[in-house]
């Protein structure tokens, strides 16, 4: 089987950081550095869409919309990969979601990123 959890989420002011970490786990994961991982974001009332995301490699991938902002970045003895979030702003409120692309979609439950103040 294979999972995702995100852990780091909370309530944050503008300008301010916050760090999101996603763990994998199950046997699905036993070679979790071949995979490339991604974080994704949804809004209410909108599609989710990619915020960044990080090859097998290491290379990486930003939305126009953080760049310069965001940093991803992955742990492969730990089989963990984390967003680095900061110059946070009102707009980058969502649900944040870990993904792993395997030969099928996997998806973490979400956590909530609130920037207001």
């Amino acid at each position: 089987q294979v999972q995702l959890v995100e852990s780091g989420g909370g309530l944050v002011q503008p300008g301010g950081s916050l760090r999101l970490s996603c763990a994998a786990s199950g046997t699905g994961f036993t070679f979790f550095g071949r995979y490339a991982m991604g974080w994704y974001r949804q809004a209410p009332g909108k599609q989710r869409e990619l915020v960044a995301d990080i090859s097998n490699g290491g290379t990486t991938n930003y939305s126009d919309s953080v760049k310069g902002r965001f940093t991803i970045s992955r742990d492969n003895a730990k089989k963990t990969v984390y967003l680095q979030m900061n110059s946070l702003k009102p707009e980058d409120t969502a649900v944040y979601y870990c993904h792993a692309r395997k030969s099928y979609d996997v998806w973490g439950q979400g956590t909530q990123v609130t920037v207001s103040s």
